[in-house]
């Protein structure tokens, strides 16, 4: 059992209130507190959901946007609390998640900390592990993904490693419970003192050592809550960003103190050579350690770099990568129709239950108007228009990116993105759009430049999201599918609405290119980009990300903006004056700018009220159109055709409702994300305005060269 003297349990106390103050994590006396750290794509995730199983949750960390994950486990009669922190390549943080990360490790007093790094390349991860050890004297190591190590022929010596690191090692492969029974039993030799730690100590340069000896003699173990050489490698190369840490975090004097022995080194310190010699040190270090502990096959990577060479090259890499794009927008226009009626017949059908049951209650008319034909008809709509979609389009999207190709995407379009002024991570968040630019504007938190975050934000509403989608898929199939027996062919909606995501990302970098020139100019910033090994799918990850964390947040998040819209658009149908409902009197009032733009009034009122979900913007123009009281269901594809034939479409309409809908304003949703990422209400209207005035000029531009023409 271990034991501690009162004294001990008082400090302890303190210690866990100072904590559960700054990290917002709520811990008992009889917790152990873990940190689990690593590079991303090392399978850390992997590792938190195999100790944790459900006894996790998620949050913010006080006055940050990123979210962080923690859950609890048991082993041998002891609880621990384990913090999964943001993936990061190093402590020398730079962008919002690892600069978490490291904070959490210097300031955060866990127990231990936990380093995840891949099998398969473990040279590269070797760095931040030496920087864990310099700052904490507990770390124990996994090296994860033994299973893939396997494949390549790589064989990892486990005893030579743990000799040589002088810390513990565990081999895992998280993902089928490999070594997670080694690492619980690591874990609590650790906590409990009973492990005899020899740290491997990483030697720089003589003038380095000389600097770092000098620092620590004025220190003087006045700093306890940093280790005085990691402490003291932050002086001399003076990491600004882990100043700015520290004052959060140490006391009013320690920062004197610290800024007193900077302030006498500071004078003649090449601060970007003492960095690139910390960092070469180490590399050399780790290059030494693979050297004597692993041993690879000579083809170990043979079957990725085939692979990589087809669908990364100069020639092959973007055609391919279309074609995927084209090929998943196909198999969710194809593979989403039927069930999409089926299942918008059931909802319908639900709704003829539900107005029975009101008649039997003699409710009024204006309740069963509210509650039936505006709350529940619309809840009707979004379920069937958007879930169907979705349910096909997010599977096959995490199968791309659990195969390894969102990465190598992200390199294909690297260079036009760095032509454009714009980060690279900027790609990854564009990617994001795709399910829902909420998300989009969320992942841009992966991006270091305040500037090119802010780039990536505004521009991200190009990418058409999850609800613009059914808009385009039934415009385009409406006007423009060839009919073939009776039937529509859906290579043509799938082509066209490729060409409209291949606008959408052309915009991008235009618009990406002009803000980096103007209100947000600055020289693009470099990145590293790590392409993950080629690896099968995991069909349970596959559902639990597509299914639960994909489409049905996003299906939840339509579903609570578009009731209340529904009820309000079903008030505007419902109440008349002179004659008309307000639908009709707002339509006339827009009438002329929307005839300028290729529209005609109703469209462009349904694109306005359709600002809390775009799925329901054909709901609304049918509305209007057909003079009805509640939104309408349209029974075919030929009957949409015919109703919008009949009020005046053309294919000029057709064509500026899609581009219009491609780049008009964000929706609801995404503007309060742009608000809370940016917390300025400047940028969001940026967010808003921007995209709005290029769909304006583009639809006028198209009107006027299609009059000319035609």
């Amino acid at each position: 059992m271990h034991w501690r003297s009162n004294v001990g349990l008082m400090q302890d106390s303190i210690k866990r209130d100072s904590l559960s103050n700054l990290f917002n994590i709520e811990i008992e006396k009889k917790h152990h507190l873990i940190a689990l750290a690593g590079n991303p794509n090392t399978g850390k995730s992997t590792v938190f959901n195999y100790l944790t199983g459900m006894n996790q949750h998620t949050g913010n960390w006080p006055g940050k946007t990123v979210v962080n994950a923690r859950g609890k486990f048991k082993h041998k009669q002891e609880e621990y609390i384990l913090v999964d922190l943001p993936g990061t390549y190093s402590l020398f943080a730079t962008s919002e998640e690892e600069v978490v990360a490291r904070d959490f490790i210097c300031f955060g007093n866990p127990d231990a900390v936990i380093v995840v790094t891949d099998a398969t390349c473990i040279e590269r991860n070797l760095n931040l592990l030496f920087q864990v050890m310099e700052v904490h004297d507990n770390v124990i190591l996994v090296i994860n993904l033994m299973d893939e190590a396997k494949k390549k022929n790589i064989y990892i010596n486990k005893l030579r490693i743990e000799l040589e690191l002088g810390i513990p090692v565990v081999l895992a492969s998280a993902k089928t419970g490999i070594g997670m029974n080694e690492l619980k039993d690591a874990v609590s030799l650790v906590v409990n003192k009973k492990y005899q730690y020899n740290k491997m100590k990483i030697l720089y340069n003589q003038g380095i050592e000389e600097k770092i000896e000098y620092v620590i003699k004025e220190l003087d173990g006045k700093i306890e809550k940093l280790q005085p050489r990691r402490l003291a490698l932050r002086i001399i190369d003076g990491d600004k960003r882990f100043f700015e840490s520290m004052k959060r975090y140490l006391t009013f004097d320690e920062i004197a103190i610290i800024e007193k022995i900077k302030n006498k080194i500071d004078s003649g310190l090449n601060k970007e050579n003492i960095r690139e010699s910390v960092n070469e040190t180490c590399f050399q270090a780790a290059e030494i350690l693979k050297n004597k502990c692993v041993q690879e096959g000579k083809n170990k990577f043979a079957r990725d770099r085939r692979i990589d060479d087809i669908i990364t090259s100069k020639i092959m890499g973007i055609p391919i990568m279309l074609l995927l794009l084209l090929g998943v927008i196909f198999l969710t226009v194809k593979g989403a129709n039927y069930p999409s009626a089926l299942l918008g017949k059931l909802l319908f059908g639900f709704q003829d239950i539900l107005t029975t049951l009101f008649e039997a209650l003699n409710a009024p008319d204006w309740l069963h108007g509210v509650l039936i034909l505006g709350l529940y008809r619309t809840l009707a709509w979004v379920v069937s228009v958007m879930l169907p979609p979705m349910a096909i389009f997010f599977p096959l999207f995490t199968i791309l990116e659990d195969l390894g190709y969102l990465p190598r995407v992200a390199y294909n379009l690297d260079h036009l993105f760095k032509k454009s002024c714009a980060h690279g991570k900027q790609c990854l968040t564009m990617c994001m759009g795709f399910g829902c630019n909420a998300a989009g504007v969320i992942g841009t938190r992966i991006i270091d430049s305040p500037r090119e975050k802010l780039i990536a934000i505004i521009t991200n509403n190009f990418v058409p999201c999850n609800g613009r989608f059914p808009t385009m898929i039934a415009i385009s199939t409406v006007f423009f599918a060839f009919i073939s027996k009776g039937k529509y062919n859906s290579f043509i909606p799938a082509l066209i609405v490729t060409g409209l995501i291949i606008l959408g990302i052309m915009m991008t970098l235009i618009v990406s290119y002009l803000l980096s020139k103007t209100i947000l100019k600055g020289i693009p910033s470099t990145f590293t980009l790590e392409l993950p090994p080629y690896r099968k799918p995991k069909i349970g990850r596959v559902i639990y990300t597509s299914i639960v964390n994909r489409t049905m947040f996003v299906l939840w998040r339509a579903i609570t903006v578009a009731i209340p819209a529904g009820v309000f658009i079903w008030v505007l149908g419902n109440v008349y004056v002179n004659g008309q409902n307000i639908l009709n009197h707002l339509a006339k009032f827009l009438d002329p700018f929307a005839i300028l733009l290729g529209l005609d009034g109703i469209i462009f009122l349904a694109f306005i009220l359709a600002l809390p979900a775009n799925e329901i913007l054909i709901p609304i123009i049918l509305m209007a159109y057909l003079s009805k009281g509640s939104m309408v269901d349209f029974d075919s594809i030929d009957s949409l055709r015919e109703i919008l034939i009949n009020n005046g479409w053309t294919y000029l309409t057709a064509i500026n409702v899609l581009l219009f809908s491609l780049l008009h304003w964000p929706c609801s949703t995404t503007l309060l994300t742009i608000k809370k990422e940016t917390g300025s209400w400047k940028w969001t209207f940026a967010g808003f305005i921007i995209p709005t005035i290029i769909a304006i000029f583009t639809c006028i531009c198209t009107t006027f060269i299609y009059r000319l023409i035609f």
